[in-house]
C-alpha cells in the first residue's frame, strides 16, 4: 500500500478534504473585487464600477502569471512526489517563489510606468479614466502580494496543507471587508480607498503565506530553495501552461469585450458606460462561479498529479467524474439565481436609471446562459495540466476564449448590434463543451489501455 493518502484514500473523502478549503479560498479571493465593486457602487456609483471593470485585466494578468507558476509548480511537486522524487519535489518550491516574485515586480512596473495607455487599450472613456487611473495607481502596488500569495497557496496545498491555505485568503478578504466601509464612507476616500483596502489586505496573506515555508510537512526546505534552474522553470511553465493562457484568454476577452460595448453602446439608446458597467457587474459576479470551478480543478489536482504519477489510471478517472458530478450541481444552482433573480443581484452593486438596470439584466439572462454546462471545459483543462499533459490543457483552454468567444464578439455585433454581443457567450459555451467531451472521452480510453497493459490483460 502506498504510504501516502493521496494513493489509497477513498476519492470522496481526497476531494472533499482538498477541494473544500480550495473552494473557500477561491471564492474568498473572488470577493476581493466584488467587495470593492458593491462598495465602490455604493459609495461611488456605476461610473466607478465602470472603472473597476476598466482595470480588472490587470488582475487577471496577475492571476495568469500567478497559475502558470502556481498549478504548473504544484503539479510538478504532486507528479513528483507520487514517483518518489523527493529531492525533484523539493527543488520546485524555491523555484517557484522566486519566478512569482520576478513575475509581480514586472508587472507592477509595467503597469505603473504606462497606466494611461493600458487603461484607454482596457476600454475606458475620458469619463472612467479619472476613476480608474486612481485606482489601479494604487493597487498596483499590491500586485507581487497577490501573485506571490496566490503561488504559494497552491504549494502550500500541494503539500497537503489545504485548511492553511485557505486561511491565507480568509484573512485578507475580511480584512479588506471591514477596511472598505471605513476608507470609503469614513474617510471620504472614495475609489482610492477600496484601493487602499485591497492592497493592505493582499500584503496580509501573503504574510500569513510566507510563514508557512518554515513548516512544509512532505519535503525539508533547505538551501536549494535559492537556487533558480531555468530548466526547473521552464518544467514549470510547461505544465501550468494551459491555465495561465485560459487566464490571459480571459484577459483579452475582457478588452475585446469591454471595447465592442463602447462601440456598439454607443450606438444604441444606453451610450458607452451603461454597457461597460453592466458587463462588469455580471462578470464579477460569474467571478463566484469561475471561482469555484478553479477551486474543485485546484483541490483536485494533488490527487490527479499524484495518483496518475503512480499509474493508478483508475483512481485517476474515477475524481475526474466526481469533481464533474459535485460542481455541475453548483452549475445548475448559479443558472436558475441568474435566471430568476437578476435583478435582486445587480441591486447589491448600487443603483442606476432605468436604461441600467434593463441592459444589466438582459445581459446577465443571455449572457450566462449556458453556465449549467461551463463546468466540464474548466475542469477538463485544468485535469489535463495535472497528469503533466499541458497540450491538451492548452487546447480546451482556448477552445472556449480565443477560438470561438472572441471571433463571435467581433461578428455578430456587425450583423445584430449589441444584442450580439450577448448571444456570443452561450454559443461558445455550447461548442466548447462538445470539444471537451470529445477530448476526454479519448484520454480515457487511452488509460483504459494502460490500465490493462498493467494489468497484464490483452488488448484488444
Amino acid at each position: 500500500m502506498n504510504k501516502n493518502p493521496l494513493g489509497y484514500e477513498k476519492i470522496p473523502v481526497l476531494l472533499r478534504q482538498f477541494a473544500i478549503p480550495s473552494i473557500i479560498a477561491m471564492v474568498v479571493s473572488s470577493l476581493y473585487n466584488i467587495v470593492d465593486q458593491i462598495f465602490i457602487g455604493q459609495g461611488v456609483g456605476y461610473l466607478g464600477n465602470a472603472a473597476t471593470n476598466v482595470a480588472f485585466p490587470i488582475t487577471t494578468i496577475c492571476l495568469a502569471a500567478a497559475l502558470l507558476v502556481g498549478v504548473g509548480g504544484a503539479a510538478k511537486f504532486s507528479l513528483e512526489l507520487g514517483a518518489g522524487n523527493v529531492k525533484e519535489a523539493r527543488q520546485c518550491v524555491g523555484n517557484m517563489f522566486w519566478m512569482a516574485a520576478g513575475f509581480g515586480l514586472i508587472i507592477c512596473l509595467v503597469a505603473e510606468l504606462f497606466l494611461d495607455p493600458l487603461l484607454y487599450a482596457f476600454g475606458a472613456t475620458d469619463t472612467i479614466l479619472p476613476y480608474a487611473h486612481s485606482y489601479v495607481r494604487i493597487t498596483g502596488i499590491g500586485i507581487p502580494f497577490l501573485l506571490l500569495t496566490n503561488v504559494l497557496s497552491n504549494i502550500i496545498r500541494a503539500d497537503g496543507s489545504p485548511k492553511y491555505s485557505m486561511a491565507c485568503m480568509v484573512i485578507g478578504a475580511v480584512v479588506n471587508t471591514v477596511l472598505d466601509p471605513i476608507f470609503i464612507f469614513g474617510f471620504g476616500m472614495g475609489v482610492a480607498g477600496a484601493a487602499w483596502a485591497t492592497t493592505i489586505s493582499q500584503a496580509l496573506s501573503f504574510a500569513a503565506a510566507l510563514m508557512y515555508l518554515f513548516r512544509f510537512k512532505t519535503v525539508k526546505l533547505g538551501r536549494d530553495f535559492f537556487s533558480l534552474s531555468p530548466v526547473k522553470c521552464a518544467e514549470i511553465a510547461s505544465l501550468g501552461i494551459s491555465n495561465s493562457l485560459n487566464q490571459l484568454a480571459i484577459t483579452l476577452l475582457q478588452i475585446v469585450l469591454n471595447n465592442s460595448l463602447t462601440h456598439y453602446g454607443s450606438l444604441s439608446i444606453y451610450g458607452p458606460e451603461i454597457p461597460l458597467s453592466g458587463s462588469g457587474i455580471v462578470m464579477k459576479v460569474n467571478s463566484i462561479v469561475i471561482g469555484v470551478l478553479v477551486g474543485f480543478a485546484q483541490g483536485s489536482q494533488p490527487i490527479l498529479g499524484f495518483n496518475y504519477g503512480a499509474k493508478q489510471y483508475g483512481r485517476v478517472k474515477a475524481l475526474y467524474k466526481l469533481e464533474i458530478q459535485c460542481s455541475f450541481v453548483m452549475s445548475v444552482l448559479s443558472f436558475l439565481a441568474f435566471q430568476l433573480f437578476p435583478e435582486q443581484i445587480i441591486s447589491l452593486f448600487g443603483s442606476g436609471d432605468g436604461l441600467y438596470m434593463e441592459f444589466t439584466v438582459r445581459f446577465m439572462r443571455i449572457f450566462l446562459m449556458m453556465v449549467i454546462i461551463n463546468n466540464v471545459q474548466m475542469l477538463s483543462a485544468s485535469f489535463f495540466s495535472a497528469i503533466g499533459k499541458p497540450m491538451k490543457g492548452i487546447l480546451l483552454s482556448l477552445s472556449r476564449q480565443v477560438l470561438l468567444l472572441i471571433p463571435l464578439i467581433l461578428v455578430l455585433p456587425v450583423f445584430f448590434g449589441l444584442d450580439g454581443i450577448l448571444y456570443s457567450a452561450p454559443v461558445a459555451d455550447a461548442l466548447a463543451f462538445v470539444v471537451s467531451i470529445a477530448v476526454v472521452r479519448k484520454e480515457f480510453l487511452d488509460m483504459g489501455r494502460l490500465e490493462k497493459e498493467a494489468a497484464g490483460q490483452p488488448l484488444p
